[in-house]
């Protein structure tokens, strides 16, 4: 059986992108947030991958701050009408947790596999 190399990647730049953390080329995602059953390049199974909810509450965290943090500091500067915050709040607090779930679930999972992390065990 033939060795073959795999440089080492970014799991920064391969989590945004979306692609498989050991080669860099096949898609991690098969939709939108669905895993893809393995790597269609280089034959990685991605059973190793537990997203869980860490992805959800990263993103919530940075939208959260984010998005308050824009209507207070509009309403400090210029106390606009209701309907304003509304034009402001609604694609802050719905569409960039839209655009960032992906690219953060990405980067955790082939940050798990770089790392090589597991479930906690007991010792007995």
């Amino acid at each position: 059986m033939s060795d073959v190399y795999y440089p080492d990647i970014s799991p920064l730049r391969t989590g945004i992108a979306g692609k498989c953390p050991r080669c860099g080329r096949g898609d991690l995602f098969q939709g939108y947030l669905a895993m893809a059953n393995c790597c269609r390049s280089c034959g990685l199974s991605y059973d190793f991958a537990d997203g869980g909810d860490g992805a959800s509450w990263f993103v919530m965290l940075f939208v959260c701050v984010a998005g308050v943090g824009s209507i207070l500091g509009v309403e400090a500067a210029y106390s606009p009408s209701y309907w304003v915050h509304g034009l402001i709040a609604v694609p802050t607090l719905v569409f960039l947790p839209l655009l960032l779930l992906r690219p953060v679930k990405g980067v955790l999972i082939n940050q798990q596999w770089k790392t090589d992390a597991r479930e906690g065990q007991r010792q007995s």
